[in-house]
This record gives structure tokens, sequence and C-alpha cells, in this order.
């Protein structure tokens, strides 16, 4: 019964890596990972407070001794995976990146964790070979079963902070967001609530999402519970990795915060009139701004993704 099983989550970053020929690099996991014997695309988690830029650059250093280079933002996506013999269930957000070689020569890790081999394959070839989920789907090859699906998503907390090696309470947080507009190209914001790490800012629609959702799904509930707004999901813009040392919010002590926010162009065919229904949550006002209107807003008046998202928009 898988529902019996520690839930944890956990942040990771991989590589989309093709060579001239086309063939793609993979690696192959150890017997001393939870999923011996199956290949996948390089990458692993996200430390707390790394831009998984760097994850993705490290991890394929690590596990290929190749040195790469990101060059875009291929997709963002969520899955859970039970480990019955470690007594653990996993959720993964996966950031995936195209990458390209630099230098470094292929290289083994055999009798190391997690992975052991390192290859180049051709699709055809891959196609084959017992592949984690998230790969054949980066790969856009038919799903496979090398990963076990737990029954149910287990109950666990949005908010989890643990003690780190300072002392200090810190917490790693997934979230997605919507630069949302309307036919008259106005843009969607939300404002902070008094009480919450960057009160009286601008956001964006959207927030953490739940155990076994998917970012997209997460973010059009977000939208419909902080706005009252029905959204269309259009593409992926990108995602921005923030840390703040000391972030004070309701809970009464500074936490060491570093969230990892993917952000969505969403498109609301027919707005509805706007309506915050978390009376008492971290939004207290929701409001359309036309594109004078939000490039006139000092910066300080955004949060950190908000200004990012805009620009990568380009809204303003």
């Amino acid at each position: 019964m898988t529902t019996l099983l520690k839930p944890l989550r956990r942040i990771a970053a991989y590589a989309v890596c093709a060579d001239s020929s086309g063939r793609v690099l993979l690696v192959r996991a150890s017997e001393r990972s939870g999923t011996p014997g199956a290949w996948s695309l390089p990458g692993g988690a996200v430390d707390h407070g790394e831009d998984p830029n760097h994850t993705v650059v490290r991890e394929t250093a690590a596990e290929t001794g190749l040195s790469v280079a990101v060059s875009g933002l291929v997709d963002v996506l969520a899955d859970m995976r039970a480990l019955p013999d470690r007594g653990i269930t996993i959720h993964t957000d996966r950031l995936i990146y195209r990458v390209a070689v630099r230098g470094g020569t292929l290289a083994d890790r055999v009798g190391e964790r997690p992975t052991d081999l390192a290859r180049w394959y051709t699709l055809d070839e891959a196609r084959e070979l017992p592949l984690r989920s998230f790969t054949a789907r980066a790969l856009g090859l038919p799903a496979s079963s090398a990963d076990v699906v737990p029954d149910e998503a287990p109950e666990f907390p949005s908010f989890y902070a643990v003690p780190g090696p300072d002392g200090l309470h810190r917490a790693q947080r997934f979230a997605a967001y919507a630069v949302c507009t309307d036919p008259a190209g106005r843009v969607l914001l939300t404002r902070i609530s008094d009480g919450y790490p960057g009160a009286g800012c601008w956001h964006l629609p959207g927030g953490g999402t739940d155990y076994g959702e998917q970012p997209g799904a997460a973010l059009i509930r977000e939208l419909i519970e902080e706005t009252g707004q029905a959204g269309r999901l259009v593409e992926l813009l990108g995602v921005a990795s923030h840390r703040d040392a000391a972030s004070l919010g309701p809970e009464g002590y500074p936490i060491d915060w570093h969230g990892v926010r993917a952000f969505y162009r969403v498109v609301v065919d027919q707005p509805n009139p706007l309506t915050v229904a978390d009376v008492g949550g971290s939004t207290c006002e929701a409001r359309w701004f036309g594109r004078e209107e939000l490039g006139a807003l000092p910066t300080d008046r955004l949060t950190e993704v908000t200004a990012e998202a805009v620009q990568a928009a380009q809204l303003t």
C-alpha cells in the first residue's frame, strides 16, 4: 500500500543534450539508487538557494564528465514515484533544459550513486531502454513503466520548513505563476496582504503547487481562487529562482526561503468580476493594469518574479 509511505518533495533540473549526430545523452541509475537499471536524462536535485541553471551544469558534469552550457528551457513537469523498499513516496518538480557540450570526456561512475553509466543513444535506441517516465516525455518517446506510481497523492503541507545547518529554518518551494492578459491587452496582478513577505507589492496570480499536481493545473486553480478568472494556458515563459535568506511572514520567525517559480503566459478570454476567494490569505486585491500603467509602476512595487516574468513576456 503506497498510501502508507512517507511523502517527500524535491526540485530537480535535467539536461536534454544532443550531439552532432542527433544522439541524446543518458545516464543509468546504479544498483544503489531507487530505480536501478533505469535510464534518464542527466541531472539531479536543486540545492537550497541554487539556481536550477547551475544545478543542471553541475549535475551533468558529475554524472557524465562533460561540461555543458544551458541554451534554453524545454519544459517543467511534475511526477510522483513510490519507493516501497525505502518507505517513501517522492513528488519531484522537474525543470528540463536544453544544453550543449563545451568540453570534457564522457566517463562512467561505476560503484557510485545515484548513476553509474553515461552513454550517447539515438532516439530509436533510447526507445528500447527502460526509461524514467519524465525522460520519455522530454524526448517525445512512449511512456515508460520504469517508475512505480503511488496509488494516490498523500497529504503534504504546503508550507514545510526544517532547521538548516546554521540553525535557521529553511524552506524550498516550487510554485507556478501566470502572466495573464485579457483581450484588451491588460495584465492581471494581485497585491500581497499585510503580514506576508512582500506585503503591499504587486504579484503574479499563482502560488505553490500541491503534492502530485502539475504546474499548469496549479496556476489555473490559483488564478480562479485569487482573482475569479478562468484562464487558458498558452505557453511556458521561464523559471525564476530567488532566495530570501531571512524572510519574515505569518510564522513569526525568520525563514531562509528559496523559491523556484515557473511562469506561464495565460489568456482570460472572457473576464469576470474580480474576486479574491481566499479572504485573510496572502492575496488582498486583484486588479487589471493597462500596459502603460504597468510600465509606470515603480520597480519596488513589484515582486522579483513579477518583474522578471513581465520582462520575459515583453509586456513593458
